[in-house]
């Protein structure tokens, strides 16, 4: 079997550990031995074992002069858990490959050196974007302190998120629904506006948290952006499993926030931006907390605010077949927005994927070259 393969083998791997291994990388390995696999791995949550200890320990004997397949460089520093390179030397690999480097400064390029060193073959590159996709939330944190930003909006064909009276549900079919579900599942944060609460009162919860793979899965933290303290005491999200961070504009009146720390919900006191939470901010401070990936799911207020700041790193429409008309319903993205058409935010990697009559268009902002601010500006 070619290399290609085992190394896909071990990106599928990898992608089952998605969700559950933040903040460190999800990452597959396979061992192969005369052309039959005799140990596989993937991430184990958190403090548990990496992908390759996971391979290392079901390929046992067979490991010595085999030849490993991992998705990622291999630690070799001293965490929470002891360093993989050397657990691959003691197990008497022969030769590696590698599909992408860690970023981690600790890591990077010092993993490959200490198995050359060792005597090790190793060999790098094959199938990197892939690694690189599903690992895109841990490269951006570890490099930045800042977690991965996804918006997902559903809107109608025309533009539309709710009609003019506020109503919304629903404008995605159920496949798409059970989609974004599966979304909620792999993020650590679900975020929003207090206004989607007022008017919505979502649970924000995953189903399907009960695990995949034999690993436990907890509820994503419910992140409300609430600039005054105005989400009732009685909606939904406070009565879920899991954790709810309410992020206001400090000081908050002390009477709201004694509400709401009987209600067990954390609050957060940031500085304010043109009214509204610094998000920025916000999101330095939740960094802080291990906090690796955020779906934000609305209002059309903090989409606007995120896209007016460049704060947004992943898009997801959801873009249903029904045309809801009216200049009062409300659109996808509110905020500053541009001036002109050349100064609009672009997608790049664009794909389109469909779910019964709904179509999915994602993409990830595209940073302008230094050229083409020079024209936006002129």
């Amino acid at each position: 079997m070619p290399v290609e393969e085992y190394m896909r083998r071990a990106l599928s791997l990898a992608r089952l550990a998605v969700g559950y291994t933040n903040p460190n990388p999800a990452v597959g390995a396979v061992i192969v031995k005369d052309g039959i696999v005799v140990g596989r791995g993937c991430t184990q949550p958190a403090g548990s074992s990496h992908a390759e200890v996971v391979a290392l320990r079901q390929a046992g004997e067979k490991a010595k002069g085999a030849t490993m397949y991992v998705t990622m460089e291999p630690c070799c520093h001293y965490g929470r858990t002891p360093p993989c390179t050397q657990a691959i030397i003691n197990a008497g690999i022969s030769e590696i490959y590698i599909s992408l480097l860690d970023p981690n400064p600790l890591v990077s390029g010092r993993g490959m050196r200490e198995l050359n060193e060792a005597g090790i073959k190793t060999y790098f590159g094959v199938h990197q974007q892939e690694a690189y996709e599903i690992n895109e939330a841990y490269i951006k944190f570890i490099t930045t302190g800042s977690p991965f930003i996804t918006t997902k909006v559903a809107m109608s064909l025309d533009g539309k998120i709710a009609t003019k009276t506020g109503h919304s549900k629903w404008i995605s079919n159920e496949e798409t629904r059970n989609y974004v579900h599966s979304l909620r599942h792999a993020a650590d944060a679900i975020m929003v506006g207090v206004n989607t609460i007022i008017k919505d009162n979502p649970k924000l919860t995953a189903r399907g948290c009960q695990g995949k793979g034999g690993l436990p899965k907890t509820q994503p933290l419910r992140l409300i952006v609430d600039s005054n303290g105005r989400t009732p005491l009685d909606s939904q999200v406070f009565k879920q499993p899991g954790e709810t961070l309410l992020a206001v504009i400090g000081p908050l009146d002390l009477e709201k926030k004694k509400k709401f720390i009987q209600m067990s919900v954390e609050v957060l006191e940031l500085p304010g931006v043109d009214g509204l939470v610094d998000l920025e901010k916000l999101f330095k401070t939740i960094g802080k907390r291990n906090i690796v990936t955020v779906l934000v799911e609305g209002g059309s207020k903090i989409l606007g605010s995120l896209f007016d700041h460049r704060l947004v790193d992943k898009v997801l429409v959801f873009i249903s077949p029904i045309i809801i008309g009216g200049s009062q319903a409300k659109t996808a993205v509110a905020g500053d927005g541009v001036n002109s058409i050349i100064e609009a935010l672009s997608l790049e990697r664009v794909k389109i994927k469909k779910f019964g009559n709904n179509v999915l268009i994602s993409g990830y902002l595209k940073e302008r070259s230094q050229q083409e601010l020079q024209t936006v500006t002129r």
